[in-house]
């Protein structure tokens, strides 16, 4: 199985390709742009969503749902947000088919008085709720975040990085205060930023969007970026302050504590299946998939040999002793005795599925009381004594999720630079790759022909306060030196 992944140096796009199928996270779908998510990339999601979930409701946010389908005059009443939207919007006009020779055709008669848009965000359909809801600041805040599918209708499409739908969540609140607004902002920031850390292994940089690359409808959008094994950042998810640009559209107020009538103060924030595709690049080889323990759907496969009915039998029973024994660490177990197929199969089908852990047991192993454990990450197998094996493999996917996020951080150590020149600037972006700090005017001028020479863009203007410079391109004042990358 393993053979049929096109190394990451031949062909970086189509070795992605070949994880995804080789892994069965997804197939392509009958409808351009779109993808078949199969249950082993929905377990990773799954995994993903439940952590989440948890981190969400951990910090007082509580789930609900909205429509799919917005009405079309409600785009219209956030300017900034119907611009960034317009060009991707899947519009329903129709309610009804009816037969015809070819089979089925649009009833003409059956035209909605009022187009719908197929959901490409919700702020616009959730305020008009939060305006019913919303009267006093006893009512403030709303915690509000919302698992559900979006459609933006993409042009170029790679599957989990970017299609025409895709699942996400995205969390809306409303505060009282512009404070308390900023301050959800970042809270959520550190969420997402936790999470990719600690659970995907993924390192981040965090940061602000410049005002070109910011959310349609935001004052500001915080950012995680992520640098992936070909060198090309992609943006793994944003928190957004909205200010009062959708309370004011939606003539969302509220009575203060002193009785005076005020807008209310929004944010928004979100991360998709996206995070799949981020996890994939990140971490897997030419062998398929390397999923963290924390998030893989199964944390250990064990396969047992016999030759005969009577080595199956005690085989077996030695395997589920040892099952038991992991189900009381809560570790998620694989028992793979399929018998229509051989052992190197399995193994080349679970190390294509990025299972962490392989424990092979055999007869020989019942004789010399031991497991043979395979690490998926480094190649490397050991046998161990059956005595204690349970505590070794959680402490190994304890390890093995410390690795991953280790050498992930020391690839994007090594990838990472600083420059002061222009030149140099060019010479990196167009050899090498990778993030790049540099100095930059803040201006939306210099920002565009930087793009428009290289491909690079900002990926983000870190938080933490630099030192200030020159414009690498214009030699103007810079505040600091900012990220730059080529991006997915």
């Amino acid at each position: 199985m393993a053979k049929k992944i096109t190394s990451k140096d031949e062909d970086f796009s189509q070795w992605y390709q070949d994880v995804i199928r080789e892994g069965k996270l997804a197939d392509h779908s009958p409808v351009r742009g779109c993808m078949v998510i199969r249950p082993n990339g929905y377990a990773l999601w799954e995994n993903m969503k439940d952590s989440l979930d948890q981190m969400f409701k951990d910090t007082g946010h509580e789930n609900a749902y909205f429509p799919l389908f917005i009405p079309k005059s409600f785009l219209s009443k956030e300017a900034q947000h119907v611009e960034g939207f317009a060009k991707e919007c899947a519009v329903v006009t129709h309610n009804r088919l009816q037969s015809s020779e070819d089979g089925v055709e649009v009833d003409p008669e059956s035209k909605l008085d009022e187009e719908l848009i197929v959901r490409p965000t919700s702020e616009t359909i959730i305020w008009d709720s939060y305006r019913d809801w919303i009267q006093s600041y006893r009512d403030l805040p709303i915690l509000i975040n919302q698992w559900a599918n979006v459609v933006r209708w993409e042009m170029r499409t790679r599957m989990f990085l970017r299609t025409m739908e895709f699942l996400w969540q995205e969390g809306h609140t409303a505060h009282a205060t512009k404070e308390e607004a900023v301050d959800e902002t970042k809270q959520m920031l550190e969420v997402y930023r936790t999470f990719a850390e600690e659970y995907m292994a993924m390192p981040v940089k965090t940061g602000v969007k410049t005002e070109s690359e910011r959310f349609a409808g935001a004052v500001d959008t915080y950012c995680i970026e992520t640098l992936l094994q070909d060198n090309k950042a992609l943006q793994a998810g944003t928190s957004h302050f909205l200010g009062q640009n959708f309370a004011k559209a939606f003539d969302v107020k509220f009575q203060s504590s002193e009785g005076q009538h005020e807008y209310v103060w929004a944010t928004s924030w979100g991360v998709s299946t996206r995070l799949i595709g981020g996890l994939i690049m990140t971490h897997s080889d030419d062998q398929g998939l390397i999923i963290p323990p924390k998030l893989a759907p199964n944390q250990i496969v064990i396969v047992p040999i016999w030759k005969n009915d009577e080595q199956k039998e005690e085989v077996l029973d030695y395997c589920h002793e040892i099952m038991d024994e992991l189900n009381e660490l809560d570790i998620r177990i694989k028992l793979d005795h399929r018998e229509n197929m051989s052992v190197g199969w399995k193994f080349n089908e679970h190390e294509a599925a990025g299972v962490p852990l392989r424990l092979t047991i055999g007869p020989r192993d019942l004789e010399n009381n031991n497991v043979e454990v395979a690490r998926r990450d480094t190649g490397n197998k050991n046998i161990e004594d059956r005595e204690g094996i349970a505590q070794h493999a959680a402490d190994l996917l304890e390890t093995i999720q410390e690795d991953l996020y280790k050498s992930a951080q020391q690839r994007i150590d090594e990838n990472t630079h600083s420059v002061d020149s222009y030149n140099e600037f060019k010479e990196i972006i167009e050899e090498e790759g990778g993030f790049v700090y540099a100095h930059w005017d803040g201006t939306a001028e210099t920002e565009e022909k930087i793009k428009d020479e290289t491909k690079a863009t900002i990926r983000c203007i870190p938080l933490e306060d630099g030192e200030q410079g020159e414009c690498m391109v214009t030699g103007k004042p810079s505040k600091q030196k900012v990220l730059f990358a080529q991006a997915y």
